[in-house]
């Protein structure tokens, strides 16, 4: 391997763009996740709405990958996927999961941690039906994480499935729909300056409210 491992050790970055104070939060999560995610789609970061989506097995062997948020609310934050892939079947054994915002231009990270539940029925369809027609081929033709032969196997599917449906709709697939993660723990990470960053976090407590604490960085 050609990169030296003093490369690497000296990437650094000084971060002094802003600072997070309790007096400038919202009491709400949401609310400040809102906030958060309103200034970042003004900034124009790219795809503001890719987030790391780890979840674990029975055995507590973990995964990450990168999916989008479709929706957020009180209820939660909302992605949607095929229920047999990984990390459906990690969701379905081990319903818990994190989700990690990060948003290099702003100097910004959000972390969620909570428990997983499907969506409605009605919910993915809706969804699925606003998706571009591509799209919902797509969800037809992949049969996701598992092990497929080779590139041309999906693009004969994908072609199939044109001449199949032509101008018809496309109906959602049983195997296809949405996850709602919903929250315990919200944490709000800003970039300071020396590594001391600033870290607020809302932890859910019995009576479903949230209490509010600074973690050091």
């Amino acid at each position: 391997m050609s990169i030296e491992k003093s490369t690497i050790q000296n990437l650094r970055q000084d971060y002094r763009s802003a600072s997070l104070n309790e007096e400038d939060v919202n009491q709400n999560p949401y609310l400040q996740f809102e906030k958060w995610f309103s200034e970042a789609l003004n900034a124009k970061v790219l795809e503001p709405n890719a987030m790391t989506l780890a979840t674990a097995d029975a055995n507590c062997i973990p995964q990450a990958r990168i999916v989008l948020l479709k929706e957020f609310t009180e209820q939660g934050f909302v992605f949607y996927t095929n229920y047999d892939s990984a990390k459906g079947k990690q969701i379905a054994e081990n319903p818990h999961a994190a989700l990690l915002f990060f948003w290099g231009d702003l100097e910004r990270q959000i972390r969620i941690e909570g428990v997983v539940e499907k969506v409605s029925d009605d919910e993915s369809t809706q969804y699925f039906q606003s998706r571009p027609k591509g799209s919902q081929l797509g969800a037809l033709a992949s049969p996701q994480s598992q092990t497929i032969p080779n590139r041309k196997f999906l693009e004969d599917k994908l072609n199939s499935l044109v001449e199949e449906y032509g101008v018809k709709d496309i109906p959602k697939p049983e195997h296809w729909g949405g996850y709602r993660v919903i929250p315990n723990k919200i944490e709000f990470w800003q970039g300071r300056s020396n590594r001391l960053h600033d870290r607020l976090a809302y932890v859910q407590e019995k009576d479903q409210s949230w209490k509010f604490e600074r973690l050091a960085p």
